[in-house]
């Protein structure tokens, strides 16, 4: 189906769809929900939200020629992680939004609930490819390397194109239930809303996207999914 430059679709699997514009979803809860301090630049767009007892920091600065757009540190024990401009929001927002639990805030547990999965389970459940450490993606093109108490990793692209290169990574002594966070969040079957334009051009014709407008009756989202056990049933008849 042809979809027009400005339409907004859903998109799946998640590790395609580029970062989104949910810069909201990864930085909101902790300012309004849990009530982090914060710093904004709008010249830059630099913002810096740090946790009351200055042992967090998440770092979004859009202006890095690196293209390391994000960094979330944690001061004692040490531990960072670090992501590039292309990588998805909602699975960023799946670390930050925890971090307040982890440093003993438990107001939002049960709207905000951690993993409780390891990686190789989440991994698993969603298709992805075992092999040592590494769990790569059905299509081959996200693949993260993880070994438990150990740094991780997560590297993306479609055929090595410009514009789809994304990575994390994560560094000292990382709470694992934070990788198995953004793993559930990237690998969940589940679109995310993307206006097209925002999605890597080679990207878009290995994705399956739907409109989100002009769905009277089903509605986008049961549409989404119907589509999505078409292309499973026209990919089991041609085995």
């Amino acid at each position: 189906m042809e979809h027009s430059s400005t339409d907004r679709v859903l998109i799946s699997p998640r590790y395609l769809a580029g970062a989104g514009d949910r810069l909201a979803d990864v930085l909101g809860p902790l300012i309004h929900l849990f009530g982090w301090k914060h710093s904004h630049d709008p010249l830059s767009g630099h913002v810096a939200v740090d946790s009351p007892g200055g042992d967090v920091l998440v770092d979004f600065a859009p202006t890095r020629p690196d293209l390391a757009w994000w960094t979330i540190s944690h001061h004692g024990p040490f531990w960072q992680v670090t992501a590039t401009w292309q990588t998805p929001l909602e699975a960023l927002a799946g670390i930050t939004q925890v971090l307040p639990q982890l440093l003993g805030d438990t107001r939002y547990a049960s709207r905000i609930p951690l993993a409780e999965r390891s990686v190789a389970e989440i991994a698993d459940i969603n298709g992805w490819t075992a092999h040592k450490t590494s769990f790569t993606s059905p299509d081959g093109h996200c693949v993260m390397h993880h070994a438990p108490g150990a740094a991780w990793r997560v590297e993306h692209s479609v055929y090595d194109g410009v514009g789809t290169h994304w990575s994390v990574r994560a560094e000292g002594d990382l709470p694992d239930a934070l990788a198995g966070q953004f793993l559930s969040l990237l690998a969940s079957p589940d679109p995310v809303e993307r206006a097209r334009d925002d999605i890597p051009f080679l990207a878009r014709s290995q994705a399956r996207m739907t409109p989100v407008a002009g769905h009277s009756g089903l509605g986008a989202h049961v549409t989404h999914a119907l589509g999505g056990l078409v292309d499973t049933d026209a990919k089991g008849r041609r085995r």
